[in-house]
């Protein structure tokens, strides 16, 4: 994975700079991170943390992290990779699906293994990293053992556990072949060349970006909270080390987009931005755009967990031919599939499909489920056959299409538009509304800070409903309401919509700050209408 390190073996692989004023920044070279993560490879085997070890990996973004995760790919191991940004029970949820044989972390994460109880039943080996001298310990363990074993290519490489958006985080298996293809996908897509320099606000493309050459910037923040990381810092890092990519969820981008434009701040060496995690509001690209040179590109690629990446757009087609439709009530457009992915958009389904002879293709503008085929999309989740059945669709060939569970359609220049989740979708008497086109009249009032479309069940029948959670200031709430009940008739799709709820401030996943938990909304506004 780390031939680039032939090339320049001095080269920074990893750059850590210190939140403290005046400290060195941690940096690690291409040819200390294969040379130490081989020696460190050496000494999971002889801990017995081998090929098919199932190990948990909770240890705080930074050298040992990166050095770590690849020496358990080295020993075959399988990390198991949970965003700690989860709630605590939906982390213990995922430890236990996952039965870990083997659990790696800093004192703080044993200490809550323990005091929680997380896997106890399956961890049989543990490894502490801490301490002035964090893996000291398997660097000794080591010396017993002379090689690597051999690792067939089909192998699970990994267990990565979705955000768990809308219900209990599933763990996908990516395979070794599979990761190797979506390393080729995302270089080839985001361009990511040897000598690049990213600013990487998600740990997990430090991995990606150093298997491609290159050198990842991880800067100091809470990686869980992305919305609060001090713009004022990442502005300095990307100048400071001439960053030429930089990957950041629109949470983030949001803040720095915004603190760039109140000050007149161009970042001249960023070449491309890459957003993803949630739809990128049509404002924060034109501000993303403002703040870069005129041939940089902002681009949003589209997927999941199981299936990145799917489609990708780029913020010029974006706000020049699909950002006012997407104000209408459109959809958001993400854009079209990447070379060696196969959309389609099939009828809306809630339960399993046993074979691709069983689906309907939807005609060009009609909404249904997108599905997805290509080389790097996973097989299935582990431990979990009802939700693998539920998301693979298999042909005849021996492959398969992995449904998405968003709803969207196709238009007619073969561009795919996201519309929602299909769990999040409003079944009513007279029709289905789905939450992204409903929501997006909403959010073009100006008071509106964001809106969730939900289906509270109120006298035995399903009750559109939109909360609106309002801009900070004092409004007339009755006006308010009165306007959106009329921007709501104005559209055809909205028209069936006659409650709104004004919320103090929408439950919202962390790690992103645009996911809404809209099934907590639907609970709230049912007791409010009931």
């Amino acid at each position: 994975m780390l031939d680039c390190v032939r090339m320049d073996a001095h080269r920074p692989a990893l750059i850590c700079p210190s939140a403290r004023p005046g400290r060195r920044a941690r940096e690690l070279s291409f040819g200390q991170l294969h040379d130490d993560s081989d020696g460190l490879a050496r000494g999971l085997v002889a801990r017995g943390i081998g090929p098919g070890t199932r190990t948990v990996l909770l240890v705080p973004p930074g050298p040992e992290f990166l050095l770590i995760t690849y020496a358990l790919l080295k020993a075959g191991a399988v990390p198991i990779l949970v965003d700690p940004g989860l709630r605590r029970d939906r982390l213990r949820a995922c430890f236990e699906r996952a039965a870990p044989e083997a659990f790696i972390g800093s004192p703080r994460a044993h200490m809550a293994r323990l005091a929680l109880g997380w896997a106890r039943r399956t961890v049989r080996k543990t490894v502490l990293v801490g301490g002035p001298r964090p893996l000291a310990g398997l660097r000794r363990a080591a010396r017993t053992v002379t090689s690597l074993p051999e690792i067939d290519p089909s192998a699970p490489a990994m267990v990565a556990f979705t955000s768990g958006s809308t219900g209990v985080p599933k763990g996908v298996v990516v395979r070794r072949d599979q990761l190797a293809g979506q390393l080729e996908a995302v270089g080839r897509i985001f361009d990511w060349r040897p000598g690049d320099v990213d600013l990487s606000t998600m740990p997990l493309f430090a991995i990606f970006g150093t298997a491609l050459g290159v050198t990842s910037v991880l800067p100091p923040m809470d990686f869980t909270r992305p919305a609060k990381a001090d713009p004022a810092m990442l502005a300095r890092l990307a100048r400071e080390y001439h960053v030429s990519t930089l990957f950041g969820s629109p949470a983030l981008l949001e803040p720095l987009s915004r603190f760039a434009t109140a000050r007149g701040l161009r970042l001249e060496s960023l070449r491309r931005v890459v957003s993803a995690g949630a739809p990128v509001p049509a404002e924060t690209l034109r501000r993303c755009r403002a703040m870069l040179s005129e041939d940089a590109e902002v681009c949003t690629p589209y997927g999941a967990t199981e299936a990145l990446p799917a489609t990708v757009i780029e913020s010029r087609e974006i706000l020049r031919e699909t950002a006012a439709a997407t104000n209408r009530g459109a959809g958001v457009c993400v854009g079209r599939p990447v070379p060696g992915a196969e959309v389609e958009i099939i009828a809306l389904s809630d339960g399993p499909i046993a074979s691709w002879d069983q689906i309907r293709r939807v005609p060009q503008g009609e909404v249904g489920e997108i599905a997805i085929r290509a080389p790097w999309v996973s097989a299935s989740y582990l431990n979990d056959q009802e939700n693998t059945a539920r998301a693979k669709i298999g042909l005849a060939n021996g492959t398969f299409f992995h449904r998405i569970g968003d709803a969207g359609y196709r238009d007619e220049a073969g561009r795919v538009w996201f519309c929602g989740r299909v769990t999040q979708r409003v079944i009513t008497e007279t029709g289905t509304l789905f939450s992204v086109p409903c929501e997006a009249v909403f959010n073009t009032h100006p008071t509106v800070a964001r809106s969730a479309l939900v289906g509270p069940r109120v006298a035995g029948r399903i009750r559109p409903t939109v909360c609106v959670e309002l801009e900070p200031g004092r409004h007339d709430r009755a006006a308010v309401r009165a306007e959106l009940l009329e921007l709501a008739a104005a559209h055809e799709h909205t028209r069936g919509i006659r409650d709104v709820l004004f919320h103090p401030g929408f439950p919202v996943d962390i790690r992103h700050n645009a996911k809404i938990e809209r099934e907590t909304l639907a609970l709230w506004a049912e007791r409010r209408l009931s």
